[in-house]
């Protein structure tokens, strides 16, 4: 697995199952953490001190959806010679923008993102096309979570 800088992460089966535990639930507590791991709770903490430093774990944070709020995944499409790297960056720093993934396929950046109306949603839309780069999006209004 690679880490922050692309370099080789080990990860033991511990390593695996306290991620996985995490994903679940962020703010499960450390003394639940080490009786499901079999491990002290001070040998969890350095194992997520060693993943935060690692990059493994980039942020602890909260799913949430708020009645009302607009949840949207748009796909965005880039053109050289802005490498996408660049135009993610560009676009994280947007307030609504939640998460960003670079991907494979007709479409090159996932952004995820959180308005309170549709005309914020459209507004960050706008400026995601106005991105030098930006050839095309494709945007997708969440209507359930599960």
């Amino acid at each position: 697995m690679n880490g922050t800088g692309g370099t080789e992460v080990k990860l033991d089966e511990k390593d695996l199952k306290l991620l996985e535990l995490l994903r679940r639930d962020a703010r499960t507590p450390y003394s639940r953490l080490s009786e499901e791991l079999k491990l002290s709770e001070s040998a969890v903490r350095k194992r997520i001190a060693r993943l935060k430093r690692l990059g493994v774990i980039k942020r602890f944070t909260i799913d949430y959806l708020v009645p009302g709020e607009i949840l949207a995944i748009i796909m965005v499409k880039v053109q050289p010679p802005k490498p996408t790297p660049k135009v993610a960056e560009e676009i994280l720093r947007y307030k609504s923008v939640e998460r960003i993934y670079e991907v494979t396929g007709e479409y090159d950046i996932i952004v995820v993102a959180r308005a309170r109306s549709s005309i914020e949603m459209n507004n960050l839309i706008e400026f995601i096309r106005s991105v030098e780069g930006v050839v095309a999006t494709y945007t997708m209004v969440v209507l359930r979570a599960y």
